[in-house]
């Protein structure tokens, strides 16, 4: 037990650095999907929805393009208007004449201060079912979306759908973790596994003053920083870790 502990609190340590130095990841790579959409089509914007529970609606969460910002933040009912379509029934639909759909929400559209012309979607799709819909508004070079076009929507919908998986990884990290503790000892119970979990885990993002989240908080500002600067601050790392080696041999003579 005392090595499934050790192995918990190392995951748990790495889930907090990683969300320490990436922040709401998975936005940022929903946000990066909708802003390469944009570019490729040449559109006037791009937007992910993402279904919530209680109540049940589809938020969107990301947007880009030149008509885009208005989208972030609307809530729809998962089974209105053409992303309310798409996402429940999983089909892509592509239309050139969005103002004689009668699928078409204008209401939502509106609030959104973009009314578009055309229209293409396609759901985010995993192993349980729709997860959400990207939607492409208006292309500037066509006024229709052909089958090619279709086709990579549906790549970068499905590279969405990695995203989101691979951010709920992160997020579950602590329940994945417990479920598997719980495993290691026939009589333990889900239970003991929740409260391992919550001693061992505490105060991991609590401490911000502790010297080790001050590193990870340095090394987070570092983005920014030029090759050159970038090479200096490995250099300095390598000495510091050259050091605590030493240290360490030290203490163990």
């Amino acid at each position: 037990m005392d090595a499934a502990i050790a192995a918990l609190v190392a995951a748990s340590r790495r889930s907090a650095v990683g969300r320490r130095l990436q922040g709401d990841i998975e936005t940022r790579l929903l946000q990066s999907i909708v802003d390469a959409t944009v570019r490729l089509f040449d559109a006037e914007a791009a937007s992910i929805a993402l279904f919530e529970p209680d109540p049940d609606r589809l938020v969107f969460r990301v947007a880009a393009g030149e008509q885009g910002a208005g989208a972030i933040g609307l809530s729809v009912p998962p089974t209105q208007g053409i992303v309310g379509f798409v996402y429940s029934t999983g089909q892509s639909l592509a239309l050139s004449d969005v103002a004689n759909d009668p699928r078409f929400n204008r209401g939502a559209a509106e609030q959104t201060g973009y009314v578009p012309r055309s229209i293409a979607a396609a759901p985010l799709l995993d192993e349980q079912g729709s997860v959400g819909v990207l939607q492409v508004l208006d292309k500037r070079s066509s006024a229709t979306f052909s089958l090619q076009d279709m086709e990579l929507i549906g790549v970068f919908a499905a590279q969405a759908t990695v995203a989101i998986a691979a951010a709920k990884v992160m997020r579950d990290t602590t329940r994945l973790v417990a479920a598997s503790l719980a495993d290691l000892n026939a009589e333990s119970t889900a239970e003991d596994a929740e409260a391992v979990v919550s001693r061992v885990t505490a105060g991991l993002d609590t401490d911000d003053d502790s010297p080790f989240w001050r590193v990870v908080d340095q090394v987070a500002r570092l983005r920014g920083l030029t090759d050159r600067e970038l090479v200096l601050v490995a250099d300095i790392l390598a000495v510091v870790a050259a050091d605590a080696e030493r240290h360490r041999g030290r203490q163990r003579r």
